[in-house]
């Protein structure tokens, strides 16, 4: 078996990275395979479930033209600078060119020591291996730029987690690229202009090819920012650790940790167990988000000309992300309200059913759901007083006109299931005890996440009292 690699990154300067071979793991296994994403990439399917791609998913084999390497960068972490971090539990094997010519990066999560693992091991267990297999195939099916994930395998070898040992596994990810804020920040940080240039410049020709100078690669990645995290907000995603390093330049989620859903709605939540204050919040990723491209913006600054007129643009640039943010914003509620078209009126419509949502610990999903499906029976699924929904959608029907047409904008804009916390926390649970069937089966229910299927009904549903999730790790 042959991929087409062609390694446009293992072409950059040397200290860009760390040439670094996986370490081999005993009795590599498969978990899953995605056939879908691996026929987009040109790879054979059957090939990743025979014994050579098993080896390969597992780091113990690699194709001809892979060039197997850590990448290094720096960033903000919880808002305190490290200057050194980089790839310490990742291998990035190669870059291929999928069946249209685009190009994606195909890394092992899990793949052992590095030099820039800080003294960790390197490896995954099969808790994060399954949670980020789940969501980023979850995120990729609601519509939403994410890496994706080509397969999972167990390593046969054990690794240490909470003072006890658990199943080691590694994840094949693919991505648009790895590159992340936090790689600017590296070189910025080290005040390597030569090296800011030529990442620039590969990030342009790679991502953004219509940008002609880095100011116009910071309006590209503003903008792609503010569609993602709108994104993000419209499903009731919450990344958990929205550091400068967890930040793709090419507008991508990518490292998923301690991410979750929201069952019930507030804009306070927050899963992430080290996110103790609560600034990676569902409500303030906009902010947050904001504060990362001030950290991207200052890192392009020596390359935009004098220096004062180069922070006025930059600034400027900065800005107009809650514009772009807003509008976005704007354009997928307005949508999960039915509305194909919408203007600042419609603010006070969306904000006042969150608002009526967060007053009565109303399930995210459930809510939007039951809007698209019956609204009638909306006020069976919010607890509120008397009168509370219905004077909303009085006001909702008045705008929207025609219900049946909104109930079609409203379809492709309200998932019916998500990957609930408690469903990927019992689907982790009974694969430590060797039955994956749980995770297989809640990855055929989000396939198609927009479609009513009577066979996925309990997949729909809100976690029990006992069955809530409220704190999430990261597995490292």
């Amino acid at each position: 078996m042959t991929i087409a690699f062609d390694n446009s990154y293992a072409r950059l300067p040397d200290h860009f990275f760390a040439r670094q071979t996986p370490q081999s793991v005993s009795a590599p296994s498969v978990i899953a395979v995605n056939n879908d994403l691996a026929r987009q990439l040109d790879i054979t399917p059957a090939f990743l479930r025979s014994p050579d791609g098993v080896a390969m998913l597992a780091g113990n084999l690699f194709p001809d033209g892979a060039e197997p390497l850590a990448q290094a960068y720096a960033g903000h972490q919880f808002g305190g600078w490290v200057p050194q971090l980089g790839d310490g539990r990742a291998v990035l094997v190669g870059e291929v060119l999928d069946t249209n010519g685009r190009r994606f990066d195909l890394q092992l999560k899990g793949a052992g020591q590095t030099p820039f693992s800080r003294r960790g091991d390197g490896r995954n267990w099969i808790g994060p291996v399954l949670r980020e297999y789940i969501v980023s195939e979850a995120m990729a099916a609601f519509g939403l730029p994410t890496t994706r994930a080509l397969g999972a395998v167990e390593t046969g070898d054990m690794v240490m987690r909470d003072m006890r040992p658990r199943k080691g596994a590694v994840l094949a990810r693919v991505a648009a690229s790895h590159i992340r804020v936090g790689t600017f920040q590296y070189f910025a940080a080290r005040n390597d202009i030569d090296a800011l240039k030529t990442l620039t410049n590969h990030v342009i020709e790679r991502h953004y090819p219509q940008a002609e100078s880095p100011l116009d690669l910071l309006h590209c990645v503003v903008r792609a920012q503010a569609e993602l995290i709108a994104g993000w907000m419209s499903v009731g995603f919450i990344h958990g650790v929205m550091n400068t390093d967890n930040m793709a330049v090419s507008g991508e989620t990518i490292d998923y940790g301690p991410c979750a859903f929201m069952d019930s709605y507030h804009p306070s939540t927050v899963f992430s167990s080290i996110d103790q204050y609560g600034r990676y919040a569902y409500g303030a990723q906009p902010q947050i988000a904001a504060w990362n491209l001030a950290q991207f913006a200052t890192c392009l600054l020596p390359l935009m000309g004098e220096r004062d007129p180069a922070i006025e643009a930059a600034t400027q640039a900065v800005n107009g992300f809650i514009g772009l943010y807003q509008a976005a914003w704007l354009t997928r509620f307005g949508a999960k309200i039915g509305l194909s078209d919408t203007d600042e009126n419609d603010l006070d419509l969306i904000q006042d059913l969150l608002q009526i949502m967060a007053d009565n610990q109303s399930d995210f999903t459930i809510t939007f759901s039951t809007l698209r499906r019956d609204p009638d029976a909306l006020s069976q699924v919010i607890d509120a007083p008397e009168g509370t929904v219905s004077r909303w959608l009085e006001r909702w029907r008045a705008r929207v006109g025609d219900v049946a047409q909104a109930q079609a904008v409203m379809a492709k804009a309200n998932p019916v299931r998500i990957p609930r916390n408690h469903r990927i926390e019992a689907a982790i649970a009974q694969a430590e005890a060797g039955d994956y069937a749980p995770f297989h089966l809640l990855q055929a229910a989000l396939a198609e996440p927009y479609t009513d299927a009577a066979e996925w009904g309990a997949y729909e549903a809100a976690p029990t009292l006992d069955e809530r999730v409220i704190r999430t790790f990261c597995g490292t």
